[in-house]
Formats: C-alpha cells, structure tokens, sequence
C-alpha cells in the first residue's frame, strides 16, 4: 500500500507547533540534515544554537526534536536539570528506555555508580592511607581533575596554590587506597574516581546497538552555558577521539545556549558542524507571527515591534494578547505578563496565571497546591491544560515552567502590589513541600535520603518557598544543607547555591543572592572545599582572613544573619580535613579536627581521623591518644582499630600491633589494607609464611587494587620467588602504568632473573620521573655494576648517598 499523506491541516498544525512563526531556515537546515545519508560530505554532526535569553532557543530545540521524532529519530532531551556526566547518562538512559529502548548495561552501571558514589566519602576516611615512595603518574590528574571536578571529596580549593604537584598527587593515592580497600574490583573504584571512563565505553556500546533499529540518534543539550561546564570536554572528547570507543555515524548532536561554541577547543570540527546563530525575529518574522494571531492594526503592529525589539518570547506574548490599540501595548521588559492577564476576561484564569508563577517548577500536583480556587477535577484538568498552552510556558518530561523573561515580571507584581499574600502563598507551598518531604522521609536513613534525588528536589522546592516568604530562619537551614550537600558532591551542592540565587533574586533579598552568588563561584573557583571554607567564614564559625572582610557583608543582612550549629560545623570542619589531607596537608587537617572537636567532643570519628593523621605526621604518642578515646567510644570501629595497630607497629610494639590488627581483621575479615599492615608486622616478626597468607588474602579481597599487587610481590621477591613477584608487578602496572613503586620493583625482580637490560629500561623509566628515588638508584647501580658500566654505578650510588641517607624499600 502506498503510505498515506498527511492532511493539509496536519502540516499546517506541525508547521505552526514551535508556537511562533519562524526559524524557518533553522529547521529546514535541520531537516535536511537528517534527509542526508552520514557519509554524505553535507552532512553536519553537531549544531550549536545560541543567543541571548528570550531569544527563543529552547522553543527551537523542542521543535527540531520533535523533526527528528517524525524522521523515526530515537532522541533525549537534556538541561540544567543534570549537574554532571553520569547524571546527564541517567536521562538519556531514562528517556530512551520510555521510547521503548532500555539501556540496560548503561542501567546497571548507574545504579552502580550512584551505591558506590554514596560509599565514596566513607571510603575517604575509613581507610588509613598508605605511604608509598612516590606518587603514580595518574594521580596527578586524579587530584586536580576527579577529586574536585566530581566533588566526591571537597576539592582542594585555596590550597591548591601552595600545593607541589606531586604531593597533591601523592594524597590523591591515599584516597585511591582508601576507596579500594572499601570496594572490591578496580570497576567499582573507577565508578567512583572517574566515572565517565566506566560509563561512557558502556554507552557508547549501547548505542551502537541501538543504532540499526532506528534512522537517527540524536541527543539535544539545552541551556548549555550551564551545561557545558561539565559537558562539553566530555562530548568533545566522545565525538573527536576514540578513547571511549566508537560512536554510531547516525548520531547527531544539538546543543544550545546563550555563547558561541568555544573555538579554542572546537575549532578544528567546524567542517562538521553547523552554527545556528539566533537574533530577534526581523520585521516580517515578527508581522507573520501577529498577522498569525489576528494583529494587523498598522499602529499597533509598530508598536510591538519598537517595544520587543522581535524578542520571540515577548512578541509571542503580546502577539497572543491581541492588542486592538497601540495604547494596549505597553513595555513588555516589565509588564507584559500584566498587559496579557488584562485581556484575559476569566478572572479564575488571571488568578492562574498568576499563582503559578511561583513555583519553579509545576506538575499536575504542584498546580493544585498553587492555586487559590476550587474547583472539580475536570475544571481544575481544563485549567492546567490552558496553563500547559500559554505561549511563555514549556513544557518537559512532565513538568512545566514558565520562561524567565515572563515569570519574573509575574513575580514582582505579586511581590509588589500584594506583599502579604505573596509571603502567605509562598508559606502555603512551602508547608505542601514540607508534607512531601516528610511522607518521602518515612523508615529511611538521612544518608539514603541524600542519595535520592527526588527528595532533594522537595527538600529543594520546601526551602526555596521559605526563603522568599521572608522566613530568615531558613538561611541558616540551607547552609546547613550546603554543609550535608557537600558532602554529595559539587553538582549537589551547586543545587542549594542556585536556590539561594533564585530566591535572592526572585524576593529581591540581596543577603540571599549574596549568597548563592558566593558559593557558585567558590564552587567553580575551588570545589565544595572552598564552599566549606565560605560557609564557615561566613557564619562566624572561622574567623575572616586577616586583613580581610567577612565574605558575607553581615551588616547589610537586615536580619538574615546565618549561624551554623557545633554539629554541623565540626561536619563541615571534619570532611575539608581529609580534602586537606588529601591535598597534602596533613597539619591542616589535624587543626580542622580539632576544630572540630572542639565543637563535638568525644566524636569517635573524628577522634579516629585525627589519630591517624597524627600517625602519618609521626606525632605517634598524640596518634595513640585519639585513637585510644576512639575505640573507648567505638570499639568496633575496624578503622580505628588498625590504625592504632598502624601506629604500634611504627612504634616498634610488634605484639600491640598484631593484637589491634588481628582485630581489625576480625571486624572486617575483608579489610585489605588491615591484612597488608598484618602482613607488616608478620614480616617485622620473620612470619614470612603468615606475611604471604595475609597478603593472599588481601590480593583475593581485593585483586584489582594496585598497591596490594605491588606489597605482595615486593614480599614475593625478598622469598626468592621472582617469577611470581612479576606476575604481581605486571598486574599492578596493568591497572596503574605510572606506579613508579611497582616499575622499580618490577626492575629488581627482572635484575635477580638475570634480564639486565629490561630492568635498566624499568629503573631509567622510573628515575626520569622520580630523580631523588633512592632505592631505585641503588638499584639501577647494581645493574649498571652487572653490566660493566662502573662508572654509571659509581654515579648512581655517590648520588644516593648525597640523598636523605639509604634508601627503603618500596
């Protein structure tokens, strides 16, 4: 059967759907695109729309999705909504599965990372850290990359400056040691410490898949000068380079927001993209849309155009008011929503209109909370389909909001002309929210609740309401809540920065935009550690920098003056301690936990955290003391328990040591990195047979997990065993290439195997990045001494001994 055409009326509805007439040549370009076989040298990968708020890019994207659905297009629609890469792989992995295509690798990986992201900041401190000899080459880029990019610990923040490199680097690894003794596969670790290396292989298989079922995959990234920031890297990497496989040539990417596309790292793709620049609607663009709507009054027509400027969104409006007169057209930057709510005869319908302004964001639920009418269930339906169809209302994944240009003049009427109903509507939304989220709460623990989104999203809505219905009480919440979201990761906490912003800005509360202003840039500039530092210098709890003002001006803050409570700011104090250990400084971090004991005392946690800082500064007798209150508080906390082991075997107390570790091992049978110490003392002991059992044991536990590999097969080597020693080392340098303890072993054990000249190229390789390495120069002088370079030996060994005395061993 020949396929049916459609109806005249049909293509007139999909010609007129976008709401405005319009960008015509934006989407017959995009059309075209997809009427373009890949190979085709025409055919475009990427467009970029962009141009200034109001200008109606987002209304064109909804439009060119729904031209790749008619084209049998599988598509996901992504914005702001997202705060990070794995975030952005839930909703395509979301939106796919609800257009009949399951991701399902994808599916299981993110319900993985999103268990082991929770895990992550435990992992930081319930693991002593090693002390390996140098730091591996990747965890440079670990430390300044994953560590304050995902946010899974606060970034480093002010201290970053002062910071070498390769000590950063160096505590990067203690953190890498810490989540591996938590999780079991080097998979589980990486879904932590660089998701995106996990995830996108996975989906970029997915799609791969998927692609012979369907024309075109297109994914559609709006509101991108957000988005961006964590996306673009990324998407450019997918695009040009193989490093996470292969993408489907019947992908086409969208993207759009306010900037041009960065030239510096997009340059080179312009041959394969196409730049959709948008400007205001030109004069005819403009009278098509009001003659479309029935204004073709001459005067009034100019009128629109000189007050607009052809801002889609604006003309829009005016254009669906139908304004006889030219003295029904008033400015629209301050009062268009007013002039269209005065041609709308129905008051129930002004009254909408109005009252569903204030939430952010409305479904079918949060429509009814907003309203101030009753009605059945059929007229409040046919009130939110009318809501659903304004001109100035989107409308996606099942939640609508109103535009910015439009809602904010919506809000400063109310705000305005009724300031106490505005207060009493803002708490009557609030208590909904506050209802919600307490139904939410029920039988579950604070940290799970952290972890579900959708509670965040009434935790989020319930304080927005607060704080512009002027309660000044809920600054002081939501910075408590910044201190629990910290904790989560930078994207989260970027949440509670952006409702401060919105808040401020929406109730014209300037302490409030202050605030949230702040904490974004201490969020870009530093992570959540610098986000930290801004909330306690803010509060009062850390005095200001001297010679430098309070971050918050207090006193401008006209009652909205914010205190932390002693709980929640020995938290904040305790998680930037391990992102001051993990930056390497320690001493910082002893000083943030006992600030933070100072507030709480006898907190067992912190208590154990500062003991085992103090054992990695030396300070054995203060390490001691902590950890001993620790275990009087918490005896069964494992941590605790081998770090205090940790200490007594540093001390030389051979038998505490094994006491303490054996019962570590006890609380936590798979404990690696307790089995390795015990492997320690079983070596101090001359137990060679109870050192390799525990280090079995530990390599079993945990088999993808680098340093293991690498102690085993350094007591491997000593046994005599240098065949299998390399087993371990190859293992090692498999998962971490630039591990220069395992190469350096690697290299003796190749030397006592008689394979001089591949030890020289293990020792030289590990020398050129690591000079000082003293062990490994000794090393390499007895190959050179092997192979008859004495001077070269002779060289190796005087420069050694210039060094900080012997060399240890890695």
């Amino acid at each position: 059967m020949r396929p049916t055409r459609p109806s005249m009326q049909e293509l007139i509805r999909q010609r007129r759907r976008a709401g405005f007439v319009g960008r015509g040549d934006e989407r017959a370009a995009f059309r075209a695109n997809l009427d373009m076989s890949p190979e085709d040298e025409r055919h475009r990968f990427l467009f970029h729309v962009h141009g200034n708020a109001g200008v109606g890019k987002s209304f064109l994207v909804r439009e060119l999705e729904q031209v790749a659905r008619e084209r049998g297009a599988l598509t996901a629609y992504l914005d702001d909504g997202a705060g990070s890469v794995p975030e952005v792989l839930e909703l395509i992995s979301r939106q796919f599965a609800a257009q009949g295509r399951r991701l399902k690798d994808l599916e299981r990986l993110l319900s993985a990372h999103r268990e082991r992201r929770h895990e992550a900041e435990l992992a930081a401190v319930s693991v002593p850290p090693t002390e390996p000899p140098g730091p591996s080459a990747g965890s440079v880029a670990v430390a300044r990359a994953s560590l304050v990019g995902l946010g899974m610990v606060p970034g480093v923040g002010a201290f970053a400056g002062a910071l070498d490199p390769a000590q950063l680097a160096q505590h990067a690894d203690r953190l890498r040691s810490g989540i591996g003794a938590r999780f079991r596969s080097h998979e589980d670790a990486q879904l932590v410490l660089d998701p995106e290396s996990v995830l996108t292989p996975v989906l970029l298989d997915e799609l791969s898949q998927a692609a012979p079922a369907v024309p075109w995959i297109v994914l559609f990234f709006d509101t991108y000068e957000r988005t961006g920031r964590f996306v673009d890297g990324w998407l450019h990497t997918v695009m040009t380079s193989e490093r996470y496989g292969a993408l489907p040539a019947t992908v086409v990417v969208v993207t759009a927001g306010q900037l041009p596309f960065d030239s510096a790292r997009w340059g080179g793709f312009g041959d394969f993209m196409t730049d959709l620049p948008l400007q205001p609607f030109t004069e005819p663009e403009t009278r098509g849309l009001l003659a479309g709507k029935g204004v073709v009054a001459e005067p009034v027509v100019s009128e629109v155009l000189r007050l607009t400027g052809g801002l889609p969104v604006l003309v829009s409006t005016l254009a669906e008011s139908r304004p006889a007169d030219p003295q029904d057209v008033s400015d629209p930057s301050t009062t268009a929503v007013e002039r269209f709510l005065k041609w709308e005869a129905d008051p129930v319908r002004r009254s909408v209109a109005l009252a569903c302004a204030l939430p952010r964001k409305l479904d079918a639920d949060v429509f009814r909370a907003a309203l101030d009418v009753d009605g059945s269930d059929g007229e409040l339906d046919a009130l939110y389909a009318w809501l659903r169809g304004l001109p100035f209302v989107s409308e996606r994944g099942g939640r609508v909001t109103y535009h910015d240009v439009v809602r904010a003049p919506m809000l400063r009427l109310q705000r305005r002309e009724r300031p106490r109903i505005w207060a009493t509507r803002q708490r009557g939304l609030a208590a909904v929210f506050t209802q919600w989220r307490t139904e939410a709460e029920a039988g579950r623990s604070t940290e799970e609740l952290w972890t579900d989104e959708g509670w965040r999203e009434l935790r989020l809505a319930e304080l927005y309401h607060l704080l512009c219905a002027g309660e000044s009480a809920q600054l002081s919440s939501a910075l408590r809540d910044v201190v629990d979201a910290c904790e989560q990761g930078e994207s989260v906490a970027g949440r509670w920065a952006r409702v401060l912003a919105e808040a401020g800005r929406d109730a014209e509360t300037g302490v409030l935009a202050e605030w949230g202003r702040m904490l974004a840039e201490a969020l870009d500039s530093g992570g959540t550690a610098a986000a930290l530092e801004l909330v306690l210098r803010g509060t009062g709890v850390e005095p200001s920098l001297p010679g430098l003002p309070s971050p918050i001006d207090h006193e401008a803050s006209h009652g909205w003056g914010a205190e932390l409570d002693p709980a929640t700011a020995a938290r904040a104090y305790r998680t930037r301690a391990v992102a001051r250990d993990l930056a390497g400084d320690p001493r910082g971090a002893v000083h943030d936990l006992s600030r933070a004991l100072d507030l709480v005392p006898d907190d067992p946690r912190s208590l154990a955290l500062r003991g085992e800082y103090f054992r990695v500064l030396a300070y054995f007798g203060d390490a001691l003391r902590d950890l001993d209150r620790a275990l009087e508080l918490n005896p069964a906390d494992a941590f605790a328990r081998a770090s205090r082991g940790a200490t007594r075997l540093s001390r030389h107390e051979l038998d505490e040591a094994l006491a303490d570790l054996d019962r570590a091992v006890g609380l936590k049978p798979d404990y690696p990195w307790a089995l390795v110490r015990r492997a320690r003392v079983h070596r101090a002991l001359g137990n060679q047979d109870h050192q390799l059992a525990d280090l079995d044991r530990a390599v079993a536990g945990d088999p993808d997990w680098a340093w293991v590999r690498c102690e085993r097969g350094d007591a491997l080597r000593v046994a005599g065993r240098d065949e299998d020693a390399l087993a371990d080392y190859d293992h090692a340098l498999a998962l971490e290439p630039g591990y220069g303890s395992a190469r350096a072993s690697r290299g003796a054990s190749l030397a006592n195997l008689g394979r001089h000249e591949e030890a020289l190229a293990d020792l030289n390789q590990v020398l050129e990045a690591r000079p000082t390495y003293t062990w490994a120069l000794l090393q390499r002088a007895a190959v050179h001494r092997h192979l008859g370079a004495h001077d070269r030996a002779a060289a190796d060994e005087a420069y050694a001994a210039r060094l900080a005395g012997p060399g240890e061993e890695p």
